[in-house]
């Protein structure tokens, strides 16, 4: 892979097909998802699955056509393997936790959400500060999480102090879900939580446990969650295989959170 680095407001390019607007500044994981999708649709019409004539989006957009070949070129060079029995029941016993039914958690959170045109890096010091704050009054001050809701929140929960009742995993992002019904206590959490919507800082209220399922009631959850797994590993090994080949300009592939190659 060959890469060269462009500064802010320039366009970057995959194989010399622009990723974005002259002017136009995307974050580093917008480009980096468009990065991933612009070798895909070139894989595609370089297998002659897609016409030469589709048109890249140039914001992340691809056409229908495209959709559909990169659908089937991922389908035909992905080795995805259907998970043993064995390997089924190793996973479940390893995560009995989250097969289970019924946990809940009362939270309330504070969003310092990512926008287009956002500083990051500004965000996210501030989020730390606020993070810091309420974790060193965390038990001792009820009202120090609410008020800084109040101040700093961009979420509509921040007028409520950011309360949002009662969860369960379904009413979150699963990413934000994961970091929610992963810890087993109550009190803030320690670090940021990040999430499509921006960084979080959030405090558990109460839990509620749910009911331990046995392997056989969950049996399809299990082995859909393996391929999903496999199916991710595969696409992240083939996209490192046409990035390997692709000259890059402006965009970092090789970064720690690549939504597509981590």
């Amino acid at each position: 892979m060959t890469t060269k680095t462009t500064i802010d407001g320039q366009v970057a390019r995959i194989n010399g097909v622009a990723l974005n607007a002259a002017g136009e500044t995307p974050s580093a994981e917008e480009l980096r998802q468009r990065a991933c999708t612009e070798l895909l649709r070139q894989a595609a019409q370089a297998a002659g699955m897609l016409a030469a004539s589709d048109a890249p989006s140039g914001d992340g957009v691809i056409s229908e056509a495209a959709s559909a070949a990169i659908e089937l070129l991922l389908e035909r060079e992905l080795d995805s393997p259907e998970p043993s029995e064995e390997a089924c029941r190793r996973h479940h016993a390893a995560h009995e936790a989250a097969y289970s039914t019924g946990e809940r958690v009362r939270a309330r959170h504070i969003l310092f959400a990512v926008t287009p045109g956002v500083d990051v890096v500004a965000l996210r010091k501030r989020a730390e500060t606020i993070l810091l704050d309420v974790r060193c009054h965390d038990g001792q001050a009820a009202e120090g999480f609410a008020d800084a809701a109040r101040q700093w929140s961009n979420c509509p929960s921040g007028a409520e102090g950011g309360d949002l009742g009662w969860l369960v995993a379904g009413d979150c992002a699963p990413e934000f879900a994961r970091e929610l019904f992963a810890q087993v206590g109550v009190g803030v959490l320690p670090l940021l939580v990040h999430s499509r919507f921006g960084l979080h800082v959030v405090e558990v209220q109460e839990r509620e446990a749910g009911v331990a399922q046995p392997f056989e009631a969950v049996r399809g959850a299990v082995a859909n969650s393996l391929r999903q797994q496999a199916f991710v590993t595969a696409l992240r090994q083939y996209l490192r295989l046409l990035a390997g080949a692709a000259t890059v300009d402006g965009v970092d592939l090789d970064a720690a959170d690549t939504p597509l190659l981590q």
